[in-house]
């Protein structure tokens, strides 16, 4: 059973390489088995599938961006070391955990390594 902590979100967007302006919508700890997850959870509306204009390949460029540029920073400036980070995209606000079979979210974790994030596979 995980466990889920919010952790405060500052008032934050950015552009990222895809070229989509992203909101910081919240940060999570979440408890999953023995590791701790950190989860930024962004606004994308422009992966959405009717009326967006960015897709996954367009997308790919942005999670190692937002990794490295915001979650890394984020972990220093409130001492945290997960052990692992999920960066979630989302057309629009969702639930953690709550099914919404219309939204469209792209998600991808990493591992920090040597001060840098490591793709995971999941």
């Amino acid at each position: 059973c995980a466990t889920l902590a919010v952790v405060a979100a500052t008032d934050w967007a950015q552009e990222v390489p895809s070229g989509q302006l992203l909101t910081l919508e919240e940060v999570l700890i979440d408890t999953v088995g023995a590791e701790t997850w950190l989860r930024f959870r962004f606004l994308a509306p422009q992966i959405a599938r009717e009326g967006g204009d960015v897709s996954w390949a367009d997308a790919e460029a942005d999670f190692t961006h937002l990794c490295e540029t915001t979650a890394r920073p984020y972990l220093a400036e409130h001492d945290l070391e997960p052990d692992v980070i999920v960066i979630t995209l989302m057309d629009r606000a969702v639930a953690f955990g709550q099914a919404a079979p219309a939204a469209t979210q792209f998600i991808e974790a990493f591992r920090i390594h040597n001060n840098a994030c490591i793709w995971e596979a999941f």
